[in-house]
């Protein structure tokens, strides 16, 4: 029998991925790779060797491995829910980079600067949001854990991606964010919101950092929330030199994705190298 992907398997899939408490821009990243598979495909009857060609022709379009990584285990993803596994096909092997592009890295001095910036001009939240972020390591989609209750505890419940683990804040941040509440009136619940009383989203967290960055004269391409998120972990790990406990901080599965953050840049590493002295 031929196996199509059609267009009630979109919904079923939704809900699937739903039930396995994925979060939404998970989901709405899997939907969206799988129609564009689907798109590809035309009418052509779902095999492994089709599957593969899809592969294939993501390399030679000038996807990064990273990217065409991501599209297949979205694919594969679906398949275990129809299954189909006999669809799935393997990822590209990436090595692990050594450098990191030092254009993209965000700097303590950036991020100084990204702080006073939003401060001297009157975006006190937009402040306070960056030093929170940065100061704790979490996710732009866990902001919403940083609650009243949780500033007065000097600690966050945040449950994601089926674990929950406790972030700790520290005093300073503490005192800064009851000192917000209180101009702000917030009495319970979450601390970063609209002026309608919603929680913050993650356009507007990354639109509103965007905006600060010719203010603060720091490169665009620095600038997001999840770079404050790797500042953390590099500040982090050198004080400690633990990878096991940044891991368990960053709420990570795998040691291996920790390491990621910790790659260094390239100017970085030709310094360690000069200090070898090992040319005459």
């Amino acid at each position: 029998m031929e196996r199509r992907i059609e267009a009630e398997h979109f919904p079923a899939f939704r809900q699937w991925l739903m039930e396995d408490e994925r979060e939404p821009s998970t989901i709405r990243k899997y939907l969206r790779e799988v129609e564009a598979f689907a798109k590809w495909a035309e009418d052509q009857p779902v095999t492994k060797e089709l599957v593969s060609r899809w592969k294939e022709y993501l390399q030679k379009s000038g996807h990064q491995p990273v990217t065409v990584n991501g599209k297949l285990s979205a694919l594969n993803k679906l398949f275990v829910f129809l299954g189909w596994s006999d669809c799935r096909v393997k990822y590209l092997k990436i090595q692990r980079r050594m450098f990191r592009s030092a254009e993209k890295e965000l700097t303590r001095d950036d991020y100084t600067r990204l702080v006073e910036t939003a401060q001297n001009i009157g975006r006190e939240r937009l402040a306070l949001l960056i030093e929170t972020i940065c100061a704790t390591g979490i996710r732009v989609s866990e902001v919403k854990y940083i609650t009243l209750e949780a500033v007065q505890a000097g600690r966050a419940e945040i449950a994601l991606k089926g674990k929950i683990r406790t972030i700790l804040l520290p005093g300073k941040l503490c005192r800064k964010l009851l000192k917000y509440a209180r101009k702000k009136k917030i009495t319970s619940g979450e601390i970063f919101l609209t002026r309608g009383g919603k929680g913050l989203s993650r356009r507007q967290i990354w639109a509103e950092m965007k905006a600060l960055c010719l203010r603060a004269g720091v490169e665009r391409s620095k600038v997001f929330p999840h770079n404050l998120r790797h500042l953390f972990a590099r500040t982090f790990y050198r004080a400690c030199q633990d990878v096991v406990k940044l891991a368990d901080v960053l709420g990570h599965s795998s040691i291996e994705t920790t390491r990621i953050y910790l790659v260094s840049t390239g100017a970085e590493h030709a310094r360690q190298l000069e200090r070898l002295r090992l040319i005459s």
